[in-house]
């Protein structure tokens, strides 16, 4: 089939490892994938991304469709093709200036294609935030039906997702193929991403707050949490060296009190909620980056698909969801000019909870099929942090020395003086699950098979990994031709983890 994608159109611009992922999608696409999701960090430039792929496209007469989940992207996305000079752009969303159904490339609301009874007619459709999903994606996806029993309007239409956390749960039934663009972790060694430090000075008593949903409820979070109103601002105040900082609050009671305790203490700051108008979101965009605002409160707006220049955050807002985590961390660790790294103030225990994003980022190799239980202990695998007893510095486990004050933890005996013995205190050993039935088995080596996928390995590296765990090769037919996983488990990826790492140190040995 003809490539979508021009030879090089445009591609001048964009980094090797963004050009190599452009390349990539476009041989799968070559290939027959016509269901493509893509992960890339926040900051990585998946919208200069899009707008190569884009133009690319467009010299090839296609027209393409660019959908996003909220009507304030909108004009952000007009602007940054405008950028990569792409101007022949319409877009879709109710009483926009810029309407124009006959132009080649079209910027589209969700919600406003949602309320239509017709679409334009494309050749390629880009969902940028792919992991907030709407319902009528999988009708326009193909996979259902409409009402009058018509296959609907993307039917063998490459589709291709963009996100920074589609780890949604069965987002893997609507993508068959998976590309990991880069780690948050390659990106921060390469420089094209800021560096993060993490300080956690409170611990709210969450016991008594229920999990509504898969995560904590609102309301009993906001009580919970009001009690660090204060501690934000003092602790800002001590840490937060006049950086410009987005306060994230749980709900807009929270919000405004955290603004009305940092203006207490002479500290201009702004509110932002989902009721804010366009143009109040603008002028604080602005305030903000003129240094009129030094913090921005806000409830769940300023998560997803803005890029201010934002030097400090300062998390008040506890959550159980690895996706929401990293995806307001992600606010941080854009590069600019003088900036070393993020500051992170966590209020709300969230990197204790769930360890620090660059290894919830890599715990992630591939789609949820929708079938296989999601793992919902997202701390399998995940290096914890320890936080320092005297300044509060988030650290990575087994660090003595504390790299912000410079304290140096002590190890303390773990035996205890008993009448008439001594007895050692030891951890209790990590029950090992057994790999027992067919099924199992099976499950292991789809896994193995998945992950050479991933990784470029020859054919024969799972058969090899399965024989080294279990003592014999994969020659049970349900064993051997098991289709590619979805996605690595936890253990799975621990185990083979583990494997690399007694290689590589057999290697220095020799």
């Amino acid at each position: 089939m003809t490539s979508l994608f021009d030879e090089r159109a445009e591609l001048k611009t964009l980094r090797p490892d963004q050009d190599s992922a452009l390349q990539t999608l476009r041989d799968a696409v070559r290939s027959g994938e016509r269901r493509l999701c893509m992960q890339a960090p926040t900051g990585w430039g998946k919208t200069v991304f899009a707008g190569a792929l884009v133009n690319a496209a467009h010299q090839r007469n296609k027209k393409v469709m660019f959908i996003v989940p909220a009507i304030s992207l909108i004009d952000q996305t007009v602007g940054m093709f405008a950028k990569q000079g792409i101007l022949e752009v319409g877009v879709i969303q109710a009483n926009h200036h810029m309407t124009n159904w006959d132009m080649p490339i079209q910027v589209c609301s969700v919600q406003t294609l949602m309320k239509r009874k017709s679409m334009p007619s494309v050749d390629i459709v880009l969902i940028d935030e792919c992991h907030i999903w709407f319902n009528a994606y999988e009708k326009w996806l193909g996979t259902s039906k409409d009402s009058e029993n018509r296959i609907v309007e993307w039917d063998g239409v490459p589709v291709i997702g963009l996100s920074a956390t589609p780890w949604r749960k069965g987002l893997g039934k609507w993508f068959d193929y998976f590309q990991k663009a880069a780690t948050i972790r390659e990106m921060i060694d390469a420089g094209h991403l800021s560096d993060f430090r993490v300080y956690a000075p409170d611990h709210p008593d969450l016991s008594g707050v229920r999990i509504t949903g898969g995560d904590y409820n609102e309301t009993e979070l906001s009580n919970a949490m009001q009690p660090l109103v204060a501690d934000t601002v003092t602790t800002w105040l001590r840490l937060g060296e006049n950086r410009p900082t987005l306060c994230y609050a749980v709900d807009r009671a929270h919000a405004m009190k955290l603004k009305l305790q940092f203006e207490a203490n002479g500290v201009p700051a702004g509110y932002q909620d989902h009721a804010t108008s366009d143009h109040d979101r603008a002028r604080l965009r602005r305030d903000f980056h003129n240094g009129t605002l030094k913090v921005v409160c806000n409830v769940e707006t300023l998560t997803t698909g803005i890029d201010w220049d934002v030097r400090c955050i300062s998390l008040c807002r506890p959550t159980k969801s690895d996706m929401l985590f990293t995806q307001i961390i992600g606010r941080g660790l854009r590069t600019a000019p003088g900036k070393d790294h993020c500051l992170i103030l966590d209020h709300s225990d969230n990197h204790s909870r769930l360890g620090f994003v660059t290894d919830i980022d890599e715990s992630y190799t591939g789609l949820h099929d929708g079938k296989a239980p999601r793992h919902d202990n997202r701390t399998d695998g995940i290096r914890l942090p320890k936080e320092c007893p005297k300044c509060g510095y988030l650290k990575l486990p087994k660090m003595a020395c504390c790299p912000a004050c410079g304290f140096v933890a002590t190890v303390t005996s773990k035996i205890e003086n008993e009448a008439g013995e001594l007895r050692e205190l030891k951890p209790k050993p990590k029950e090992k699950k057994e790999i027992v039935t067919i099924e199992e088995k099976a499950a292991f080596m789809s896994e193995l098979k998945r992950y050479a996928k991933q990784h470029g390995y020859k054919n024969g590296w799972a058969a090899n990994q399965y024989r080294e765990r279990l003592g014999v090769w994969p020659n049970h037919p349900n064993i051997r031709d098991a289709a590619a996983a979805m996605f690595v488990s936890p253990e799975t990826l621990s185990w083979i983890k583990s494997r690399q790492i007694a290689y590589a140190k057999s290697r220095q040995r020799a």
